[in-house]
């Protein structure tokens, strides 16, 4: 196992004190620490919003690129070098609001990313207007009389776009988290882990002893992770009760697996030759 300081980077965060993106960023550097990962290894991206400046915090190569632009970015470098370990990082926001586009096309594919969503079901960094995942009549700087619209299920919205391994995790819950991150980023293709991550300064509403009020954990009830239809009744689950843990895993083959120039190896470290014109046929 590798030393967590390993993975702290010089620069310290900057979000409010209390923010659930810190117990992100600690069970995250816990995770590729029991992982006994390498940091030159390991590429983490991520698009705008206060949990995208995660990069900065944590050792590693890291791209910092577009508001909801993460994915296409990260389905790149996966490509590129499919050696790599590759961490996306965001909110939700950026991933589920103009991001959503990628989201849905990339577990489709099932690219081998892990993908963290900091869901505090609000837009913190614009200072707390609503969000896609703003529960129904939420009163926010942006919907003052009550938010109209009903929330995204962001948990159903994986399942039903093919995501390979969905999970979701609480900040408050740390080492659950680190052990579902660390189930994420050893599962082969797109896995997502969506994380109640409270915002202290612009959510009242979902705030940590509302989650620890609510949140069970799913292994505890026996919840059987291959069974498609259980992980979808639960996920609409919301309200005394709410589950966090594996929703859903099952193996199937990656793109990169299935990709005739990646079946050679990473590209990155293929050597330079001029393309056969053969397997352009399979796009004609």
């Amino acid at each position: 196992m590798a030393d967590v300081a390993v993975f702290k980077s010089e620069i310290k965060p900057d979000w409010c004190p209390g923010c659930g993106d810190y117990g992100v960023l600690n069970s995250l550097q816990k995770a590729c620490a029991d992982l006994n990962l390498d940091p030159k290894d390991i590429m983490v991206v991520s698009g705008i919003g206060c949990s995208s400046n995660l990069p900065g915090f944590f050792n590693s190569y890291g791209m910092h690129t577009l508001h909801g632009r993460s994915l296409p970015v990260a389905n790149g470098v996966k490509l590129a070098n499919s050696d790599l370990t590759v961490i996306v990082t965001g909110g939700d926001g950026d991933g589920y609001g103009i991001g959503v586009g990628h989201f849905v096309h990339s577990m489709r594919r099932n690219v081998d990313l892990t993908y963290i969503v900091m869901d505090n079901q609000i837009y913190g960094l614009t200072t707390g207007q609503t969000s896609p995942t703003t529960e129904l009549n939420t009163k926010t700087k942006s919907t003052p009389n009550g938010n109209l619209e009903k929330s995204l299920n962001p948990i159903a919205l994986a399942l039903a776009g093919g995501a390979s391994f969905v999970a979701r995790g609480f900040s408050g819950e740390p080492a659950h988290l680190a052990e579902l991150y660390k189930q994420a980023i050893t599962h082969k293709g797109f896995a997502i882990v969506d994380v109640f991550s409270p915002c202290v300064t612009y959510n009242k509403q979902n705030t940590y002893p509302f989650f620890k009020e609510r949140v069970y954990k799913m292994e505890d009830e026996n919840h059987d992770s291959s069974n498609f239809e259980a992980a979808m009744k639960r996920a609409q689950e919301w309200g005394t009760r709410i589950p966090i843990g594996v929703f859903y895993k099952l193996e199937r083959p990656t793109y990169e697996e299935g990709d005739l120039v990646l079946q050679n190896g990473s590209l990155v470290k293929q050597p330079d030759k001029p393309l056969d014109p053969s397997i352009l046929l399979e796009f004609v």
